[in-house]
C-alpha cells in the first residue's frame, strides 16, 4: 500500500486539507485527512510536502504531441505523445482523428483501438498518458466550416461508413464531431448516440433549428465552441446560442488566447456555469517543439509564434493542459479548484469515463501533483509514478 500525503487535495468537487490517500493495485483504496487518521507502519510513504493534489487531466480532443500525430503508423508516435502529455499533467486523453481518405481512418482507427486495449504496465521513469477512448474529428462535416479539414475527403453522413469506422475502432469511438445539417446527420446521430457514442456538434454551419434536431436526436457536445462553426449572431444564433443557452450540451474551448478572445472564454464560463465547460487543447505534433513544418492526418501545417496554420487557417494549436488551466484561471477570474473541475470532472462526466477525472475510492489512480503556483511538478497515472 502506498499513502501519499499533500499540504491540499481537490477531488476536485471538495477540498480537503492534509490529506492522506491510500493506493492499492493502481486504485484509490482510501482518502482521508492527517486530523483523522494515522498511516499505518506497512505503507510506503510519499509526500509531496506543499504540493496540491488532484486528479489528473483528461484532454478529450487532442491530435497530437511532441513532432508526433495520433494516426501516424509509427511505432514510436503514441509513446511519444504520452509522455509527453503526461509530463503536462494528462493521465488519459481521446485521441482525436482528423479527416483523411476512409482506408486511412480505417487503419488509424484500428491501431488507436489496439492501444486502447493494450494492458502493459506503466513503466515509471517513462511514465505515459492512457488513450481512453477515440474521438472521431471528420469524414462528416460542413464544406462551409471545414476549417483546414481535407476538401477532397469530407463526405455526407453514412451509417455504412460509420459501420466500418466503428468495426474498425471495436467500439472505442467515445466522440464523434458531426455537422448536423448535412444530409443523414440526424440519423446517424440518432445511431450513434444509441450506441454510447458523445455525438458532438462541430465544423457546422447549422442554424438555430437544426441544432436543436440533432440535440433532440442525441448531441449533447459542442465541438471547439466559436471555431468552425456559424458565428452568433442575435437573430440567427445558430449552435453557438443553442450551446450557450441549453444546460444539456456541454462545450469544449480552446483557452490559448489564439482561438478565442479570453474576454470569450470568461463569458463562456459565466453562461454555461463550471459544470458545462471542458478544457481541451486540440494540440498538434508541433506541441512541444519549436517552429517549423508539421503534420496532422495527411496534411502539413506550419507554425509560427506558437500558432498553427494551413492556408491562412488555423490549424489545431500548441496548447497543454497544464498552460491551459493556468490560462483559465487568469481568463475568468477563476480559482485552482473551479479550474480543474472544466479539465477533470467535467470530461470525465461527459464521456461515461466513470472511474476518471476524481479523487475517490475505487477511482483510478491518477494524480495530479501541483505547485503551489499550479505547475506540473508530477502525474501519476494508475498508481506508477510515485
Amino acid at each position: 500500500m502506498i499513502a501519499i500525503t499533500a499540504a491540499t487535495l481537490f477531488t476536485p468537487l471538495e477540498r480537503i486539507p492534509q490529506p492522506i490517500l491510500f493506493l492499492e493495485d493502481g486504485k484509490i483504496s482510501e482518502m482521508t485527512s492527517r486530523a483523522h487518521r494515522e498511516i499505518p507502519t506497512n505503507c510506503r510513504i510519499v509526500d509531496y510536502k506543499d504540493a496540491i493534489l488532484a486528479p489528473a487531466f483528461i484532454d478529450i480532443h487532442v491530435h497530437g504531441a511532441a513532432g508526433h500525430d495520433v494516426m501516424e503508423a509509427s511505432l514510436n508516435a503514441l509513446p511519444c505523445i504520452e509522455q509527453f502529455l503526461a509530463k503536462h499533467g494528462v493521465g488519459s486523453y481521446f485521441p482525436t482523428t482528423v479527416t483523411a481518405p476512409v482506408d486511412t481512418t480505417v487503419a488509424a482507427l484500428a491501431r488507436l483501438a489496439n492501444a486502447i486495449e493494450k494492458s502493459a504496465k506503466q513503466d515509471s521513469e517513462n511514465l505515459r498518458a492512457c488513450p481512453i477512448g477515440i474521438h472521431l474529428e471528420g469524414p462528416f462535416l460542413s464544406h462551409a466550416r471545414r476549417g483546414v479539414h481535407p476538401i477532397k475527403d469530407l463526405m455526407v453522413p453514412s451509417l455504412e461508413v460509420f459501420e466500418q469506422f466503428w468495426q474498425a475502432s471495436r467500439g472505442h469511438i467515445r466522440i464523434m464531431t458531426i455537422a448536423p445539417e448535412l444530409e443523414g446527420a440526424i440519423e446517424l446521430i440518432a445511431e450513434a448516440t444509441r450506441r454510447g457514442v458523445c455525438m458532438s456538434l462541430g465544423h457546422s454551419d447549422a442554424d438555430l433549428e437544426t441544432t436543436r434536431a440533432a440535440v433532440n436526436a442525441g448531441a449533447k457536445h459542442a465541438t471547439h465552441l466559436f471555431n468552425a462553426m456559424r458565428s452568433l449572431n442575435h437573430r440567427d444564433p445558430g449552435i453557438v446560442g443553442e450551446a450557450l443557452t441549453n444546460p444539456g450540451i456541454a462545450v469544449e474551448i480552446i483557452a490559448d488566447g489564439i482561438h478565442l478572445d479570453p474576454s470569450i472564454v470568461k463569458m463562456t464560463i459565466a453562461a454555461k456555469g463550471q459544470r458545462n465547460v471542458i478544457l481541451i487543447t486540440d494540440g498538434t505534433a508541433a506541441t512541444g517543439m519549436p517552429d517549423g513544418r508539421y503534420h496532422l492526418g495527411t496534411f502539413e501545417f506550419d507554425v509560427k509564434d506558437g500558432r498553427c496554420l494551413s492556408d491562412g487557417k488555423l490549424a489545431g494549436s500548441t496548447l497543454t493542459m497544464d498552460r491551459a488551466l493556468r490560462n483559465v484561471m487568469q481568463f475568468a477570474d477563476y480559482d485552482l479548484q473551479r479550474a480543474l473541475i472544466l479539465a477533470t470532472a467535467n470530461p470525465g462526466r461527459a464521456t461515461g469515463s466513470l472511474l476518471k477525472g476524481k479523487l475517490e475510492i475505487g477511482a483510478s489512480a491518477d494524480i495530479l501533483v501541483l505547485s503551489p503556483s499550479c505547475e506540473v511538478r508530477n502525474t501519476i497515472v494508475g498508481g506508477a509514478g510515485t
